[in-house]
């Protein structure tokens, strides 16, 4: 499990072994590890979540990771005794529909040597949180207890509820799920 600290040193590490091969590569996180880097949350974390990667101007899917980058991970995992999939593509199917417009300019952007690490802003992290928290209800999970910590807005929720129905447009997720969760955290018949 990662903290705050653990995750820095991790990026640290990878950042100085791509320098060291001259390779570079721009990834873009989302989730837990997100949140705790941007010191929105203090909950540990099991791992880091790459939605996407930046190849010059185009954003493309995280997965699969290049080689270069994805051994340089499990050297990582090694040095520093982390699971082989500290940091992982998992997520990477969200970009297939469509990220929250505007989520490129939005992004934080922090450099550790020849890595470029891109977190997601935080009415974002509210929309990939809602889309989780929805997907495991009515199970109270980590992402539920993750949104209630960044305290959005119920205008906030309703954009990210907006969203999340672009990759889900159906009326059971809609009805059984989506607006489950919206009541759950004040939001009662929003149009979405």
């Amino acid at each position: 499990m990662f903290k705050d600290a653990d995750l820095e040193e991790a990026l640290t590490t990878l950042g100085q072994f791509l320098q060291a091969r001259d390779e570079a590569y721009d990834v873009v996180v989302i989730g837990g590890g997100a949140l705790l880097l941007l010191g929105l949350v203090e909950r540990p974390t099991k791992d880091l979540d790459a939605v996407a990667r930046v190849e010059g101007e185009r954003w493309v899917r995280a997965e699969p990771f290049p080689a270069g980058l994805s051994r340089a991970i499990e050297e990582v995992a090694a040095a520093l005794d982390l699971q082989e999939d500290w940091l992982n593509p998992g997520p990477a199917d969200l970009v297939d529909l469509g990220l929250p417009d505007g989520f490129e300019e939005r992004a934080t952007v922090r450099t550790y040597g020849t890595l470029t690490i891109r977190l997601a802003a935080v009415e974002d992290l509210v929309a990939f949180k809602l889309y989780a928290a929805a997907d495991h209800w009515p199970d109270q999970s980590r992402h539920l207890a993750d949104l209630r910590r960044l305290g959005p807005t119920p205008e906030r929720l309703v954009t990210a509820a907006r969203w999340c129905r672009t990759h889900d447009p159906s009326d059971g997720f809609r009805d059984l799920l989506l607006l489950p969760v919206l009541a759950e955290l004040g939001v009662e018949d929003p149009d979405v």
